[in-house]
């Protein structure tokens, strides 16, 4: 405010200045923006398969059965709402790393795996970040080209260097299993390599298990440190089992690993921001002191994690009835998310007379599917079928019905062939 006097009369000048204006405004989100704009499309046609969230046939949202028995549990036990130790709740911890691990694994028993609850599968991610960036300063994480679109934002806001290793072969639209070798091989003695565990995002193709082994063997002959994002366990296969086996492998070669989890998608808890970091050490002894530092990390972060969705972990796992009911309505979800693809599959082979093969879509496995579509064929999906996806070619078969397969086969079709 600057004043100026004339005589007796004094007048005030308002200056519209900020001490923010230097602040440039943030780009949108590359995967809640998708949302966004489908929001804002009227046509009765729209599709969203952008952001990777379950939906029902009816293409609406979808709370787990055994979710709301979970919770109606919770409400008989008048529990309260005092705060979690930094930690998180123990029964939860204690159930997830049995979930990952295989509650009968010699690590567990061992007492050699770091456990804290954490902020779903991007605060567990960032937390870890943290300590590599203060225990192994100048170490670098290999990530997949492409990976999920916030890994990249994680590290670097760690300030934790990074490089990619090939993944994505665009003419088999399959794994570049020989590059992703060499990658890793090439790079420096002990980095950190960022491995999707299973339903890797954002192309649905994992390594076999034997290219699992070649993998952890290289890791191993490099002194690498695997670091498993585990967002998918159950929700992929249908099975935990199945879906934690690239982690258990690694482990039991008594391999040190770090593994973040969310419980987003296979319990349908979004909102609730549950998951965990673990690390699995070489000793009893160095597992404490990690887990000293994972808590005096995650204490300026956010103090202490959320009840709510721990609990509903904790209860499901620890009550046999609702354990399996669960694993009866993940097989559920993922059953349907494997009707749509073979579905999918089926309209673009009798649609697309041209010869393509489209059998790369059944190779891929969990919520995403890689269409190979570039970004001018992806907005062409978006302009002119209003279906919604991100520009990287990805889309979420968890938002799709199977009464709008033949309609999404068409748009692709058209997309693939007639735009460059």
């Amino acid at each position: 405010m600057k004043t100026k006097s004339r005589g007796r009369i004094t007048m005030a000048v308002a200056v519209n200045t900020s001490r923010f204006d230097n602040i440039t405004m943030a780009p949108p989100d590359p995967i809640l923006g998708v949302s966004e704009a489908f929001k804002a499309d009227t046509s009765d046609m729209k599709l969203n398969l952008g952001v990777g969230a379950y939906r029902t046939e009816e293409l609406q949202p979808y709370v787990l059965k055994v979710v709301k028995k979970a919770e109606n549990l919770m409400l008989e036990r008048g529990e309260n709402k005092e705060y979690l130790p930094i930690e998180g709740l123990a029964a939860f911890n204690k159930a997830t790393a049995e979930l990952l691990f295989g509650a009968d694994n010699p690590v567990l028993h061992q007492q050699r795996v770091a456990t804290i609850q954490g902020l779903s599968g991007t605060g567990s991610l960032r937390v870890a970040a943290a300590l590599i960036e203060r225990y192994f300063p100048g170490a670098k994480v290999l990530i997949s080209s492409p990976t999920w679109g916030n890994h990249k934002n994680i590290f670097n806001d760690a300030r934790v260097p990074w490089s990619e290793y090939r993944y994505y072969d665009p003419k088999t639209v399959g794994l570049d299993f020989d590059g992703m070798i060499a990658d890793i091989k090439a790079a420096p003695d002990g980095s950190f390599v960022l491995l999707h565990g299973c339903a890797h995002n954002p192309t649905g193709i994992d390594p076999t298990l034997e290219q699992w082994e070649k993998i952890a063997d290289v890791i191993q002959e490099k002194n690498h440190i695997p670091f498993f994002d585990v967002a998918y366990q159950g929700f992929a296969s249908g099975s935990l089992d199945e879906d934690a086996s690239s982690v258990r492998l690694f482990a039991a070669r008594g391999m040190e690993l770090l593994v973040a989890q969310s419980y987003s998608k296979n319990l349908g808890l979004y909102a609730e921001r549950i998951g965990a970091i673990n690390v699995l050490c070489s000793s009893a002894d160095a597992a404490v002191r990690v887990k000293s530092q994972l808590k005096r990390i995650a204490r300026p972060m956010y103090s202490n994690p959320p009840v709510h969705g721990a609990r509903i972990v904790a209860n499901v796992v620890g009550n046999p009835d609702f354990f399996n009911e669960w694993k009866e309505e993940m097989e559920m979800m993922a059953g349907r998310i494997k009707s749509v693809r073979q579905k999918l599959y089926n309209n673009l082979s009798a649609k697309d007379k041209s010869g393509k093969d489209w059998s790369f879509i059944l190779k891929q496995i969990g919520m995403f599917s890689f269409t190979g579509l570039n970004k001018a064929q992806s907005d062409n999906m978006t302009d002119k079928w209003h279906v919604y996806m991100t520009k990287d070619g990805r889309i979420s078969l968890a938002g799709l019905s199977a009464a709008k397969c033949e309609y999404l086969a068409d748009a692709i079709i058209d997309s693939y062939h007639n735009v460059s």
